[in-house]
């Protein structure tokens, strides 16, 4: 800890300033970012403190668990499970949290009626949560809201389990949390009412994370969100009550990603890293956020009542917040660049940018293009979905089957199939998050609020039109499971690499299987500066390696928040988390780590390279 005082460190007396320098010299840098305010990056005009503060802390209906039970956790040490407002895990402190003491991106609710073993005040978490990053250069905090959050989310995870398990497993801590939470002489009616919420509590969470949570761990700045979110929701939701749970449908979560940033995904016309989600209005994005919400905690039940599935009869995702939030980030502008940039060597810079991709450009893929327009009137930046030979592991989730359980024979008219016993997990998704929004605004009550309800800043651009129905499908596209071969003229094309073989159409051949393909989107590369680690899973650690040949390319790094500014990436050594990060080479392009692929600006010279990294950091 710095010490503190309102003195002038010259009119001390000489052995307190004499501690006084050699604290302050043998503290490491980042204990100086995160003793001192951070920096608000310049993020645009709409951005500002009220926005920030609104988009830290607005509720979107995710329900951890009671606020009283994690008040009363204890980590293995002792100290309160809420300690340091979580930072350990990366998390942010949050000055202005009501009530006190809540990280950036943590909320407060009341318990939706139903939801599981809660009741009264919950905790839970908002996009700031895993959406804003701080990052530490030359012992300064550099706050850059909606960058992806340098935090160990698995760690917390795992930690919340155990902190539970041993108040369950331990008479003397069940005894200090129960008096924590019910008061100093409980009677043994209440403890044991609340023995019982804790474990039917415990066991669905723990069940998700015994069997979800991988080895190597993902590591600070990464997870994987979606396997993570088709476990929650197949895996605890649509199962038999009283548990609710089809454990066999839990997968190993082992396709990490890297946290995405914010700043213009409203606007571009598709989503999520395999852009299987069509983009770029409000009840499109709406789609996106309430899978997000089923992710972090919603409770969500759907209940069949003979042929009629109910979404909402306990359901706690908040739409109202989840509008105002999609308004929120819409307003969140790129960060600028903090330091001194050589113009005339960005405007070379800017040049080879803006060359071919076949002559080590970037345009062409990352440059901003017009896309479709969304109802009413929304434009899109066009996000080329392609395969540039990276990483794989990602298109393996969206190819799981599951139990359908509760939702068997499901469908939402017009937009989905009825559901099989068996059926893909992103289906099951697909009908939950479409049945919920579809039976959200058809209930008279939504209609009357809608008309309405301001709190969202555009509530009426975001009602439910028959128009945004053919858009409302496209919200789950999930790419295709099998390869496909075009066939054109007297020869067979091979779509993946576009060489056609010598075999007519009169001799019926077999036709060429082509590789699968493991496309992810082409973002525009605005503040992408701040964005590292790259490449979708994070396997990347500057800008700088990024334009070496996979081959070349760190094997191995350290994920935290100490940035290099020369190379545009994670610095090669970090104090915040004890982690290294494994990568494998283009041998094994289906580990979850693999560094290979995007082989764009490999070949440049070394003078290009580095003014094409200037002119990145002024995106």
């Amino acid at each position: 800890m710095i010490y503190a005082s309102k003195r002038n460190p010259l009119t001390m007396p000489i052995a307190a300033a004499v501690v006084f320098v050699l604290i302050c010299y043998f503290l490491p840098p980042s204990a100086f970012a995160q003793a001192t305010a951070p920096i608000m990056v310049d993020q645009g005009t709409s951005w500002n403190a009220g926005t920030r503060d609104d988009f830290y802390t607005r509720d979107q209906g995710s329900q951890m668990m009671p606020l009283r039970w994690i008040r009363a956790l204890k980590q293995k040490n002792g100290d309160p499970f809420m300690s340091d407002s979580l930072n350990r895990y990366g998390y942010l402190p949050n000055p202005k949290s009501d009530p006190p003491g809540l990280p950036v991106g943590f909320t407060v609710s009341n318990a939706v009626v139903g939801a599981t073993g809660m009741s009264g005040q919950v905790i839970g978490m908002t996009c700031a949560a895993c959406h804003t990053r701080q990052i530490d250069v030359a012992g300064k905090a550099y706050r850059i809201d909606g960058g992806p959050a340098i935090v160990d989310f698995q760690s917390f995870l795992a930690d919340l389990d155990a902190a539970v398990k041993n108040v369950l497993d331990n008479a003397a801590a069940f005894t200090a949390f129960a008096k924590s939470v019910i008061g100093p002489k409980p009677t043994a009616a209440q403890l044991s009412a609340l023995r019982k919420d804790v474990q039917t509590w415990h066991l669905p969470y723990h069940t998700l994370i015994q069997r979800s949570l991988p080895t190597p761990a993902w590591g600070p700045s990464r997870l994987d969100a979606v396997s993570m979110i088709f476990n929650r929701v197949t895996g605890l939701d649509i199962g038999p009550p009283p548990t609710y749970i089809i454990a066999n449908n839990i997968k190993r979560a082992d396709a990490p990603v890297r946290y995405p940033f914010l700043w213009n995904a409203p606007i571009q016309d598709a989503t999520q890293w395999p852009g299987f989600a069509s983009n770029g209005s409000p009840i499109l994005g709406l789609g996106r956020n309430v899978g997000e919400v089923f992710g972090v905690f919603a409770a969500f039940k759907p209940k069949k009542d003979l042929f009629l599935v109910s979404f909402l009869k306990v359901n706690s995702a908040n739409f109202s917040g989840l509008n105002a939030l999609e308004e929120l980030v819409r307003k969140i502008g790129p960060p600028k660049w903090q330091w001194p940039v050589d113009a005339a060597l960005a405007n070379q810079g800017q040049q080879i940018f803006e060359r071919s991709t076949e002559t080590g450009g970037c345009v062409a893929c990352h440059g901003i293009t017009p896309g479709p327009t969304r109802f009413p009137d929304y434009k899109t930046w066009k996000t080329p979905i392609q395969d540039v030979q990276t990483d794989s592991r990602e298109h393996g989730v969206l190819a799981g089957t599951v139990a359908t359980g509760v939702l068997e024979g499901t469908s939402i008219p017009f937009l989905t199939d009825k559901l099989k016993p068996t059926d893909l997990a992103q289906n099951v998704l697909a009908t939950a998050v479409l049945g919920t929004i579809l039976e959200h605004y058809l209930d008279p009550l939504s209609l009357i609020e809608g008309l309405f309800d301001s709190s969202s800043g555009d509530s009426k651009k975001s009602s439910l039109h028959p128009s945004t129905l053919a858009e409302l499908k496209g919200s789950y596209q999930f790419p295709a499971a099998t390869p496909k071969t075009v066939t054109s003229g007297t020869t067979t094309t091979n779509t993946a690499t576009n060489k056609a073989t010598n075999t007519t159409l009169a001799t019926a051949p077999t036709p060429v299987p082509t590789p699968p393909v493991y496309a992810y989107e082409s973002r525009v590369l605005q503040g992408i500066w701040a964005a590292a680690p790259y490449l979708h899973n994070g396997s990347v650690q500057s800008l700088a390696e990024l334009l070496k040949p996979a081959n070349e390319r760190a094997s191995e790094f350290k994920l935290g928040p100490n940035y290099d500014i020369e190379n545009v990436g994670l610095a090669a050594e970090q104090s915040k988390f004890n982690y290294t990060l494994k990568t494998t080479d283009c041998t094994d392009r289906n580990s979850g780590n693999s560094r290979c692929g995007h082989e764009f600006g490999t070949s440049l010279p070394a003078a290009e390279k580095r003014a094409l990294l200037e002119y990145l950091k002024t995106l």
